[in-house]
């Protein structure tokens, strides 16, 4: 679930996520063909060349707003091709993509709401290079993988919504956890559609204008917070399986790269920095630390699947990778006592010196795996 603002958040979280967010990334020079530099105000996106040749492109970001902003490049029909999500003011990101030839935009959007300010774009013809063959086994590897979550999920999906139309608040409860984590796992898949996420996975603070509130965290509010089942719960149940089905249906034709892979598992350890360790997104059921590990895991299995490649260009950011994946999934296995199951400890009962533990981990992955989008280009583009 995309983080809805960083106001709630207190300054220590607002410390990690900025050291998560890269903010002392230097900024591009410009002079390249495909390096495009992205000013982000609050009013304004400005983006140093509309056209560009196909194949690889750098985003140079800088945030000269007041407001945390997101940059986006996305498809005519709103599909992400690549995104950077929680860029604080005064602060620069990069971003890798891969584009073919045609129409794209480019969208800043500040305060992390709404449509954006856009600027349309275009990457001309041009040759693009060849892909390392590895690099086509690895997103097929990953396209497999996201349609057997997508595929697993539906029926767990399908155990908590019976328990919601039972009117069974225990077995909705138990079962609630356990049906998010196929999505957790691929969400930046979910998200470059558009129009999912916000049906299933929003949370109230994150709503637009008008947006009736559906998905799983309205539930689970019910089931937590109002602590009863309304007739409405049990058609919101209902909807959320559609909804569900929709995303099964349509995971096996995302537009999957290997610099999508790579910039997906970055996005998924800001799905942590700015909900899991904060503690917003279980707000109501607490079981933030299951979302926290299935976020991890489908990061870990972009990463492996790019291993190879990223080990031949930059064998030093394997190393750290290894090591810094190692280390967080070794402090999570400190909330549960079966390494197997996920069964995690309730988040309120996680305290301050913890989760600070927690978000230190976060933020000694997540900088390097920022850097994996560039490695599994390098020389092999």
């Amino acid at each position: 679930m995309r983080a809805a603002r960083l106001s709630v958040l207190t300054f220590t979280a607002v410390a990690a996520l900025t050291a998560v967010t890269g903010c002392t990334e230097k900024g591009s020079s410009g002079d390249s063909d495909r390096v495009i530099d992205v000013t982000a105000t609050d009013s304004k996106c400005e983006v140093s060349k509309k056209a560009f040749p196909a194949g690889h492109v750098e985003l140079a970001i800088e945030n000269k707003g007041s407001k945390v902003t997101e940059v986006y490049v996305l498809f005519p029909d709103d599909r992400i091709v690549a995104e950077r999500e929680n860029i604080g003011p005064g602060t620069r990101q990069k971003v890798t993509a891969e584009v073919k030839a045609g129409d794209y935009t480019i969208a800043c959007k500040p305060g992390m709401k709404g449509d954006g300010i856009r600027q349309e774009v275009k990457a001309t013809g041009g040759t693009v290079a060849q892909r390392d063959p590895r690099l086509d086994s690895a997103v097929a590897a990953y396209r497999k993988y996201a349609q057997e979550q997508a595929d697993a999920t539906l029926p767990l999906a399908k155990t908590f919504a019976a328990a919601v139309k039972a009117g069974d608040l225990k077995a909705a409860k138990k079962a609630y956890a356990p049906s998010r984590i196929g999505w957790e796992r691929t969400e930046p898949v979910a998200e470059s559609f558009g129009d999912i996420d916000p049906k299933v996975d929003v949370r109230a603070d994150g709503l637009e204008g008008g947006q009736k509130w559906t998905g799983w965290h309205r539930l689970e509010k019910s089931l937590w917070q109002d602590k009863k089942i309304t007739a409405e719960d049990k058609t919101l149940a209902d909807q959320l399986i559609t909804d569900l089905t929709d995303w099964q249906n349509r995971v096996g034709k995302a537009d999957i790269t290997p610099t999508s892979m790579a910039n997906g598992a970055k996005e998924l350890l800001d799905e942590v920095a700015t909900g899991k360790v904060t503690g917003e997104e279980e707000r109501y059921s607490h079981t933030d630390l299951v979302d926290f590990k299935a976020n991890v895991e489908g990061a870990e299995k972009s990463y492996e699947l790019l291993k190879p490649v990223a080990e031949e260009n930059d064998a030093a950011l394997v190393t750290e990778l290894d090591k810094q994946f190692a280390a967080l999934n070794t402090l999570l296995d400190k909330y549960r006592a079966d390494k197997t199951s996920y069964d995690f400890t309730s988040y309120d009962k996680v305290g301050d010196g913890d989760r600070k533990q927690l978000s230190d981990g976060v933020n000694a992955l997540a900088e390097p795996l920022s850097k994996l989008a560039a490695a599994v280009v390098t020389k092999s583009s």
